[in-house]
């Protein structure tokens, strides 16, 4: 028997958005955030990343608290609508450590 395919909802908790670690974006993403901004490719670039640790790609630059610079004061992703695949997929796209999971609040159905 098939186990049925659960779906998460998220409760913009933005717990995810201040867990440590790095979101990668590509050049379509970048693309894609900048026209949804309404700024120059070369100015997203220069003002929300930095080149990774391993000098492979871009990733989102931080807010002085360690939370993701597109997290807003309410918790919402201020680029939701093209946000990277890499916050699409969560958490079933990532590993995550059990005292990170126990912060979110989002849930199986």
């Amino acid at each position: 028997m098939e186990t049925p395919q659960r779906t998460f909802y998220c409760h913009a908790c933005g717990a995810c958005c201040r867990w440590p670690g790095i979101v990668r974006v590509n050049k379509q993403e970048i693309t894609a955030i900048a026209e949804f901004l309404q700024i120059p490719e070369d100015h997203f670039r220069e003002q929300y990343t930095i080149v990774s640790p391993d000098r492979k790609t871009l990733i989102f630059t931080e807010r002085e608290d360690g939370a993701c610079i597109f997290l807003s004061a309410d918790n919402l992703c201020r680029i939701h609508p093209v946000k990277p695949l890499q916050c699409k997929t969560f958490p079933d796209g990532w590993t995550v450590p059990p005292e990170f999971r126990e912060r979110c609040q989002g849930e199986y159905r």
